[in-house]
Formats: C-alpha cells, sequence, structure tokens
C-alpha cells in the first residue's frame, strides 16, 4: 500500500509530515486532505485576521500529487 505525506503550510510556514498515512486509492487522499484543513484551521485560529491553510501531498518518492487550500478572511463592517 503507498503512504502518503500531508505537509501542511500556514503563513509561508512549512509543518513536515514525517509519518504519512497510507491510502488506497486517489480518492481517499483527496478525502483525508480536504478533511484535514478545517482540523489545521481551528488549531490555528484565531491568531490574525486573514489565513491561507494549505496541505501538500507527496508520495513516498517525495513528489507533491496533490494540493489544496482553505481561505480564512475576517474584518470588521461597522468601521471601528
Amino acid at each position: 500500500m503507498p503512504r502518503y505525506f500531508f505537509d501542511t503550510y500556514d503563513a509561508g510556514q512549512l509543518h513536515s509530515d514525517d509519518h504519512g498515512i497510507v491510502c488506497e486509492t486517489r480518492a481517499e487522499l483527496r478525502e483525508n486532505a480536504i478533511n484535514s484543513l478545517p482540523e489545521i484551521a481551528r488549531e490555528r485560529l484565531p491568531n490574525g485576521d486573514n489565513h491561507v491553510f494549505t496541505v501538500k501531498v507527496r508520495d513516498d518518492a517525495g513528489s507533491a500529487i496533490f494540493e489544496a487550500s482553505l481561505i480564512f478572511e475576517s474584518r470588521w463592517l461597522d468601521g471601528e
């Protein structure tokens, strides 16, 4: 079974995945990457008003094969 590594980026800061997980299909790999984004955002917010959270998936040879991002923006609308 192929092992994939899910590296995360927040504000340009890399958090490298050294363990990886086994995914049987590309659909499972995509689902794991996308589902990890809200969890990552919950852990790292509310530090600031704007964030781009990205997951880049590497195969066991080290090649990037998938990427997903979640954009968080917040702002006051009443002018204060």
